[in-house]
């Protein structure tokens, strides 16, 4: 492998190449250090920046959403601008806040914990995240062009793409050029993990965030493409003549749901997996005591991986498949349970008659535990077959994916930030403010999407922006709860993220988790601009630097 280069042009990360004192820490200043970012750290944070502001973009939509279903009758928006809105929040949060997050992450934490000088390929890591700008925008000014935005569902199922209007065209160029972004990102995440770990890091002994980030990396790679496949198909019938999805041209509008959750069910594994990893950090620190069954772990999300191939026409038992083909996904999918439980019993078994304290990552870790097994056993009731028939396309769907995604991604996220942002930022965050933070969000998260499993149970319909009087007092409650989610993760980057940013706040120590394990705790706070231009030498855990 050729050597990498850092943002001098010099090779970095191997002994013989070390740098010459005149340069040693002058990192690029201005404009320039994060329009040409090749180090991992400052695309790391351009990743996470992006990410926050997209999930701003899509909670505003949220709560437009929420507002206009305040209660029954039309308040704010018409029918056609509400699909809008539902379509624009889905595809902006889950193509431009929850990945980008994910990677963001991932370029932060990866070299630092396989003790790695940068990551892979440092130019292409710049490129796979400039591109993600222009697609975003094109997304977002959608809403700009004739005719407004695609309003088809995030799963942009035909026969509503093929009578959309040139918005949709645009929709389907930004999600190409994300998904390349995403597999030029996977590339880089699977190089630098296989090949550029310290001598002695083997792979049963590397921290398990980098393990599901690398199981993550692959799901990638192989179900982008199927996404970029069913898009292209929807552009071809719109407007060069095919039928793929046109009944009328021997197409079969099902055959697009087949595709799509080809790609979308992985997906879903894509954005969860990388939260395990993240808990999977943060509980053994606040229960200072080791992973508890690691190996298990690492099988465990591989077999995840494996299983999400087979469970994808669990979001279509209503569309007439065969009781045979109804069977094998419900199994497949009540399958899939069973290592994601195992996760669950090894975080629990972690905790157990560990030394516990609650500082605000351990708050996010074990409320995110908490939230995403309610999600997951609401998932499990969507499996079988028959209760799927009546719960299909209700509140109760969107109450169970937000429990997973919101409480589940989101709630990682938070974990992961206060874990890590020391070492990003070399201080500590306000750990009132932290907590201040948790409750807030666990209590309005549940305020907000708790209630939707009872409007679904008794009958109301996702993406309609009018219903009947017999659901509105839920409605209220979860339109209420809605705001106060939002107005705290506002409250989180006035009042926690800015002033880390800024190095307002107590110093942070080089390793302020005293039981935290791993590289990263190695270097120290702030990560300095270059880290392990000569490969660490590791003790017999890989956890540690001696010499």
């Amino acid at each position: 492998m050729s050597a990498v280069l850092d943002p001098h042009g010099h090779a970095a990360g191997h002994g013989d190449h070390a740098h010459d004192d005149h340069h040693d820490h002058h990192a690029p200043t201005g404009w320039r250090r994060w329009v040409f970012a090749t180090n991992h750290k400052d695309i790391g944070t351009l990743y996470l920046l992006f990410s926050f502001t997209m999930l701003m973009v899509g909670g505003v939509l949220a709560l437009l959403i929420r507002a206009e279903l305040f209660q029954p009758g039309l308040q704010l928006v018409n029918p056609e601008l509400f699909n809008q809105f539902t379509t624009m929040h889905g595809l902006i949060m889950v193509f431009g806040a929850i990945m980008p997050a994910f990677v963001g992450f991932a370029n932060w934490m990866i070299p630092l914990q396989v003790g790695a000088s940068d990551m892979a390929f440092a130019r292409m890591n710049n490129f796979s995240f400039w591109l993600l700008i222009p697609a975003a925008l094109m997304l977002v000014g959608s809403f700009f062009m004739p005719g407004g935005a695609p309003a088809a569902g995030w799963t942009l199922y035909a026969p509503l793409t093929l009578q959309m209007g040139p918005s949709m065209d645009a929709g389907i160029f930004a999600m190409h050029i994300m998904g390349a972004s995403s597999i030029m990102g996977s590339i880089n995440i699977i190089v630098t993990i296989l090949n550029m770990r310290a001598p002695g890091m083997t792979l049963m002994k590397m921290p398990m965030f980098c393990w599901t980030w690398l199981i993550t990396a692959y799901l990638l790679i192989a179900v982008m493409p199927v996404l970029a496949g069913a898009i292209t198909m929807t552009l071809t019938d719109r407007h060069f003549g095919t039928s793929f999805f046109n009944p009328a041209g021997g197409g079969d509008p099902v055959m697009y749901q087949h595709i799509f959750w080809f790609f979308g069910h992985p997906e879903v594994y894509i954005m969860i997996l990388p939260a395990f990893g993240i808990i999977s950090q943060v509980v053994p620190a606040f229960a200072r005591k080791k992973l508890f069954g690691y190996a298990s772990m690492v099988y465990a999300t591989s077999s995840i991986a494996i299983l999400s191939f087979i469970v994808w026409a669990h979001h279509m038992f209503t569309t007439g498949m065969p009781l045979t083909g109804q069977l094998f996904f419900m199994y497949a999918t009540m399958l899939i349970a069973v290592p994601t439980a195992v996760k669950i019993f090894n975080w629990i078994a972690t905790m157990w008659q560990g030394s516990m304290t609650f500082e605000t990552p351990m708050l996010f870790a074990v409320g995110f535990i908490f939230v995403f097994t309610m999600g997951g056993f609401t998932g499990l009731i969507l499996a079988v077959a028959p209760i799927d028939t009546q719960l299909q396309d209700t509140y109760y769907v969107v109450a169970h994916f937000h429990y997973v995604l919101v409480a589940g991604s989101l709630f990682a996220m938070f974990s992961g930030f206060y874990y890590w942002a020391p070492k990003w930022t070399g201080v500590m965050y306000n750990e009132t403010r932290g907590k201040v933070h948790f409750w807030w969000s666990l209590i309005s998260f549940n305020v907000t999407f708790f209630p939707m499993h009872f409007l679904g149970l008794a009958g109301m319909p996702r993406r309609y922006a009018d219903y009947p009087m017999q659901f509105a007092d839920f409605n209220a409650v979860a339109s209420v709860g809605a705001f106060f989610f939002g107005f705290a993760q506002l409250y989180f980057f006035l009042f926690i993220v800015l002033p880390t940013m800024r190095g307002k706040g107590e110093k942070a120590a080089q390793k302020p988790w005293e039981a935290a394990e791993g590289l990263e705790w190695e270097v120290p706070s702030p990560a300095p601009f270059h880290t392990f231009e000569n490969p660490p030498k590791l003790d017999a855990t890989a956890t540690k630097v001696i010499g």
